[in-house]
Parts: C-alpha cells; sequence; structure tokens
C-alpha cells in the first residue's frame, strides 16, 4: 500500500499490540465472500452454514450468549478458558491464547429460567424451538405458526441461543417474551422507573425494541402509556382544545340581553369608600354602564343599584349574561328576576369566554383609568382639582361610548339613541351649514343605523366562530365517563405551581352541560369546589 489514510493509520496504530502474535494475510475481494464480518449476524459453524469449515469446528467450539442490556454486568478476566486458534503462517500449528469473558454473575438468572418455563406453556414457542432446532425445514411444523410469528420465522428473524428465543431485527436482537407478567415488567422497567422518566412513546419504543419482543408488542406498547396514569396528570395537553364555539343568540333591539361583570379590588373611593364596579353593556349597541359599588353589599343592594340606573332608564332585559357571582345564585335575585320575566343565563364557571364582551369592556376601563393613574390613586387635573377612580368612572362611560365600535361601525350612543351627545368641541362647526332632518328622516337614520349594527355583528360572530374552531375540537364526553380535570382550575393545590400535575382525578360525569361543559362528581378533597368545569 502505497499511501495511507487516517483511517487506516488508526487501524494500524490499534493492531499494534498484536504483532508477533498473529499473522494478517491478505485475501483478494473476489474469493472474500464473507467480508465484513463484524457486522453481519454471526451464523453457527455448522453444515447448513456455506462458509462451513470442519477444521476450524473441531478446533474452535463457538458459545454465543445474548445479555440483556438492561441488567448489570460486567467485564473481567474471570478464569480465562483457552482454546486453539490458527495463526496463519506460524512456525506452530497454534497457539494457547486467553479469551476475555463476560462474566455473568450479576444477571438475573430466576428471570431468563422463568422465561425458559413459560416457552414449554406456550404452543407456538414450542412450535418454533423444534423448527430452529432442526437442521431442516419442516412444512407441517411451519403450518402450525400463527402470524406474526411465521413471517418472521421464514425471514430468518429468531435466533436460538442457550434455549433462548431471540427475535432480530436489523443490527439489534431482542429476548422473545411470551408470559404476561414478563410482558408488563419489561413494560414498566422501560417506562416507569425514574431512570426511564416515563418518556414518550417513541422514545420507549426504541427502549422495548432492543429488549424484547412479543407479537403486537407496539399496539400494546401504546395502549400502556396512553393509560399511564402518571403520564395523563403530569403530561401538559397540546394539540386542539375541547369546545366549538357556540352562538349566543343575539338581540334584535338595544338593551334586550346585557353581560354584567364585577371588577373587585380596587382601592377604596368616593365619599362611600367604594371598592368594587359593576360593568353593564348592552350586547346590541355595545353600550356600557360603570356602577361604582361595594364588595360587602347584598344582593338587594344590588338589585336597587340595577333598577335604579338600568331598568328605570332603559328597560328590563330579556337576557341577562353574569359570572357566577353569589348576588346572582341568591334566592332572592333569582325569584325578582323570574318575577320581572327575566331568564337568567349564568356563564359556565371557569370559562369566561361566554362572558367575553364584558371583559372585553373591564380591559377598557381599566386602560382608560391607568392612563391617569399612572403616578398615585387620584387624579389632579390641570385646574388643580383631586379625581379618584369613582368620580372618573362617568367620563370614562361617556368616552366609551361615543368612540366607534369595531363590530357594528358606529358608536355606541348612535345604535342606542340615534345621535352623538354635544361637546365643547362640537360648538366650533356652528357656522358649518347644518341640515336639520325630518322626524321621518331621522327615524329611517337610526333604523338604517341600528340594521347596519346587526348585520355588522352577525358578521362579527360568524368570524369569531371561524377563527376559534379552527383550534378547538367538539369534546366526545358521555355521562358516566372517567375523566381528568385540569388543575388551573385548581388554586388550592399543594406545592409550587411548576411542580403540580396537569390533570387531577378522574372523576365521574353526572350530567353535560350545554356542549362544553360537564358536571363531575368531586372527590371528599375537592367537595368545596364548583363542580361544573368546560
Amino acid at each position: 500500500m502505497k499511501t495511507t489514510n487516517r483511517h487506516m493509520l488508526r487501524w494500524q496504530i490499534a493492531i499494534q499490540e498484536y504483532r508477533g502474535n498473529r499473522t494478517m494475510i491478505y485475501k483478494e475481494g473476489k474469493s472474500h465472500t464473507n467480508a465484513d464480518g463484524l457486522r453481519r449476524w454471526p451464523l453457527d459453524n455448522v453444515k447448513s452454514n456455506p462458509a462451513y469449515d470442519p477444521e476450524v469446528a473441531a478446533k474452535i467450539p463457538i458459545h454465543l450468549m445474548e445479555i440483556d442490556r438492561k441488567k448489570n454486568f460486567r467485564f473481567s478476566e474471570w478464569e480465562p478458558e483457552s482454546c486453539t486458534l490458527e495463526s496463519g503462517n506460524t512456525d506452530s500449528e497454534g497457539t494457547e491464547t486467553p479469551i476475555l469473558v463476560i462474566s455473568s454473575s450479576e444477571l438475573h438468572t430466576e428471570f431468563f429460567s422463568a422465561v425458559l418455563k413459560s416457552y414449554v406453556k406456550h404452543k407456538q414457542c414450542g412450535i418454533l424451538l423444534q423448527l430452529l432446532q432442526q437442521k431442516y425445514r419442516s412444512p407441517d411444523l411451519e403450518s402450525q405458526l400463527e402470524e406474526p410469528g411465521l413471517r418472521a420465522y421464514k425471514d430468518n428473524k429468531f435466533l436460538l441461543i442457550d434455549g433462548l428465543l431471540y427475535h432480530r431485527e436489523r443490527y439489534t436482537s431482542a429476548l422473545t417474551v411470551v408470559d404476561r407478567d414478563h410482558i408488563s415488567l419489561i413494560l414498566q422497567e422501560c417506562h416507569d422507573y425514574p431512570y426511564m422518566g416515563h418518556m414518550s412513546e417513541d422514545r420507549t419504543k426504541e427502549r422495548v425494541a432492543s429488549t424484547a419482543w412479543w407479537p403486537k408488542w407496539e399496539q400494546e406498547l401504546g395502549e400502556y402509556i396512553n393509560t399511564c396514569e402518571r403520564c395523563q396528570k403530569a403530561n401538559r395537553k397540546h394539540g386542539k382544545k375541547y369546545g366549538l364555539l357556540q352562538h349566543i343568540e343575539e338581540p334584535k333591539h338595544p338593551w334586550e340581553t346585557i353581560n354584567m361583570y364585577w371588577v373587585t379590588g380596587l382601592f377604596p373611593g368616593g365619599k362611600e369608600n367604594y371598592n368594587s364596579c359593576l360593568i353593564i353593556v348592552d350586547r346590541f349597541s355595545k353600550s356600557m354602564r360603570c356602577l361604582p359599588c361595594r364588595k360587602e353589599e347584598t344582593s338587594m343592594d344590588t338589585a336597587l343599584l340595577f333598577w335604579n340606573n338600568i331598568i328605570s332608564t332603559c328597560q328590563v332585559p330579556r337576557i341577562i349574561i353574569s359570572d357566577r357571582d353569589p348576588k346572582f345564585t341568591s334566592e332572592f335575585w333569582a325569584n325578582l328576576y323570574d318575577r320581572l320575566g327575566t331568564k337568567l343565563a349564568f356563564s359556565t364557571a371557569y370559562h369566561p369566554q361566554t362572558d367575553g364582551l364584558a371583559e372585553r369592556m373591564i380591559q377598557t376601563m381599566e386602560d382608560i383609568l391607568r392612563r391617569f393613574w399612572a403616578y398615585g390613586m387620584e387624579y389632579k387635573d390641570h385646574e388643580g382639582y383631586t379625581h379618584d377612580w369613582v368620580t372618573l368612572l362617568p367620563a370614562v362611560q361617556l368616552a366609551y361610548n361615543i368612540s366607534q365600535h369595531s363590530t357594528t361601525g358606529k358608536t355606541p350612543a348612535v345604535v342606542e339613541k340615534g345621535w352623538n351627545p354635544l361637546f365643547p368641541v362640537d360648538h366650533l362647526k356652528k357656522n358649518l351649514l347644518t341640515i336639520h332632518p325630518t322626524a321621518k328622516d331621522f327615524h329611517d337614520m337610526w333604523t338604517r343605523a341600528c340594521e347596519t349594527a346587526a348585520r355588522c355583528i352577525a358578521e362579527a360572530k360568524e368570524y369569531n366562530k371561524q377563527r376559534w374552531d379552527k383550534t378547538h375540537m367538539e369534546p366526545d364526553f358521555k355521562e358516566g365517563d372517567q375523566e381528568l380535570v385540569s388543575t388551573l382550575n385548581f388554586s388550592d393545590l399543594r406545592g409550587p405551581k411548576k411542580m403540580r400535575d396537569s390533570f387531577v382525578g378522574p372523576f365521574t360525569i353526572i350530567r353535560l352541560i350545554g356542549k362544553n361543559a360537564v358536571e363531575v362528581k368531586l372527590t371528599e378533597e375537592f367537595s368545596r369546589k364548583h363542580p361544573v368545569f368546560p
């Protein structure tokens, strides 16, 4: 060889220690039919082997032993065995060379003994053992094999080593197990234990494939991981969320359907030390009312506040969409609206999207107030007067109601009343030519504004549904099912939030509430929680 590359040079250095004991003889490629022996499956030196050499068979007793890679073993020169190996063109016929063997003292011999016993009780394994022990094919025995064992046998994927069946796939071989207890043990060893980490199906499949084999093992592995209790509770849910967007019956007139929501935790303000705010939104005109109140007020106080500010100035709404506040669930509140002919439509617990309109109004209100409260709990105007959030609420309400809404394309004041209130800046337009419409023209204009608002609301509703449904799917829950519940709705669980399980349960579904919520039977540990979940 004239030149040597780095690959050959490394091998030359590696075999230096064998100099004097071995002689390497070059063999031409056309006569070297069994080249690359280290990467090929070992074949016994028997007569059925095309490369059978009787001289080698007489001198070298070959014993193969597969070792479960999951068990602990060690390499040692424990009582080295000796055998005669040909050394090429040497003076002596052979030399006595110690062979490095693998000590099996650490292996679980009881497990392999149990596997051997399970073969005796299994009919298909018994047939395979007979076929592999014979030196010729037996059509009668092969006809008794079932799939997938028959296909694997015809593809020469089974090996018989020390009485144990091994299934080989490309460059790996795995012990064949048939007993259900052994299969369960393999699955637990490859998935459940801390050093395996409860990994995903693909990662666990790689471990099982190199350890054990049994018919339909991939399907059983998938079922095992999908039903793993720890994985279901600890893993986070990915993909589409449950619950398609459900349409709320849209109103046809102002103040026919309203949203109500309480904003709590505010800094005490005003002469009455208000610490909460009741947000009321008309779903048709998008008009908003901001009513300061106290968190400690009873349902009677809330009813009086609603009567003085909504019923007396607007009308009695037909549908009220609200959160599950105790004020609304009290017997007095329900009876009051039953006499008024109002249908209470509570939003689903832990599902604020039902009350999304009020939620968005709250964000807008807080944004406006925050601009004036940037440096304290009070705001001082350019004339030196001090204002807190209570005195600013009417201005916030007016500013919102005269601003164009993205859904209707008009201001809430125009849709509700047909005109916008005048402000000092509007008096600058007094010299402009104005046309005063007649009563009929005004009625037509208001009617067109309402029709436009209704059409825009319907279009916006359909657009929102299409966007929502792209990332959600329809749930397939049924009464009596056992389901896990997300821990996002549980704030009193022990331990740090990042280390908590993603789900708790399972709980039994008692009844379905609409299409996107269920009522479950909670255990005693969570008996104080509201039993309705999305």
